[in-house]
């Protein structure tokens, strides 16, 4: 199969929605440690997930043309599917790794990307591309390399997380290229919603004993929430449903694995939000590795003959 002309992968109106979405989640993620130390992953999940989907039926019902039917529901629902079993590992792997170590395995995705549409699909897989990705990947341990530490078995779940996140990525365009982009990201809500109503279920009847504070995240039952929790809730889910939106359109927009790339820029946006809001500053080995993320995003922008 061969691979689309630049023309039809749009990549700069794909670039520019990956960008978008990054400085949006890159700052709402940021007061994750705002919901972690009182409430649950599941309670979180199924709390952002509701309000979601509220927000997305409330803008359906305006002259807004936003289409939430899919045209293909298997395929919507797998991919949706997909993505939530992929976050679901990312946060559930943050009970005993790090923000950093679980970063690092998260965003081992736009190598899963490359692979899985070089052996599944037959995309063409150029050095160039080999390369950026590799440098890509290099610019982010370059960011986290002070939290990183010794990584063990425990990476194995965001690692996991990567792949199928990047397989959820892939089947954007492969399963659902015709599909609208909000149907997708209320597909991924309600399902990951669903995930988040079990979890909070099986926790309340378990009723394990959780530690205190973020270390509980995980194994904390339903609480009832703080109007703290509820605002950044409130915020992650408009983040969620807007963000998500333009992510979804980029992987329509253009193939995976020159989009894949560019969502790199998260962790420069990440480090940017916190500077800006706690005065975090950026080590000189941090912006060696910003600037070898930007400039895998430019390479996997130019056209493998």
């Amino acid at each position: 199969m061969l691979p689309a002309s630049p023309s039809t992968d749009r990549i700069a109106a794909a670039a520019g929605a990956i960008l978008l979405y990054a400085a949006m989640i890159s700052l709402a993620d940021n007061f994750v440690r705002e919901i972690s130390g009182s409430a649950s992953l599941w309670q979180f999940q199924a709390m952002r997930s509701g309000l979601g989907v509220a927000m997305l039926l409330g803008l359906a019902a305006l002259p807004l043309a936003i289409r939430l039917r899919p045209r293909r529901w298997r395929a919507v629902a797998a991919r949706g599917a997909v993505q939530a079993v992929a976050m679901l590992f990312y946060y559930g792997s943050l009970a005993y790794l790090t923000v950093a170590e679980a970063s690092a395995g998260l965003f081992t995705a736009p190598i899963f990307v490359l692979l899985i549409g070089w052996l599944v699909y037959g995309h063409a897989l150029g050095v160039q591309h080999v390369l950026a990705a590799l440098a890509g990947f290099a610019g982010v341990l370059m960011v986290l390399a002070p939290g990183i530490g010794q990584i063990g078995w425990g990476s194995l779940a965001p690692v996991l997380a990567g792949a199928l996140y990047a397989l959820a990525n892939i089947a954007t365009r492969e399963w659902c290229a015709g599909e609208a982009p909000y149907a997708l990201v209320a597909a991924y809500l309600v399902i990951l919603g669903l995930f988040g109503a079990l979890g909070m279920v099986v926790l309340w009847i378990a009723a394990p004993e959780a530690a205190a504070g973020p270390d509980g995240f995980m194994l904390r039952g339903p609480v009832w929430p703080s109007g703290r929790v509820l605002l950044w809730t409130c915020v992650q889910a408009a983040a969620s449903v807007i963000g998500i939106g333009l992510m979804v359109r980029a992987y329509q927009l253009a193939e995976a694995g020159r989009v894949a790339v560019f969502e790199y820029v998260v962790l420069p946006f990440s480090a940017l939000w916190a500077w800006l809001l706690f005065g975090q500053t950026v080590t000189l080995p941090a912006l060696a590795g910003m600037a070898l993320i930007v400039a895998a995003g430019v390479v996997m922008g130019w056209r493998v003959r």
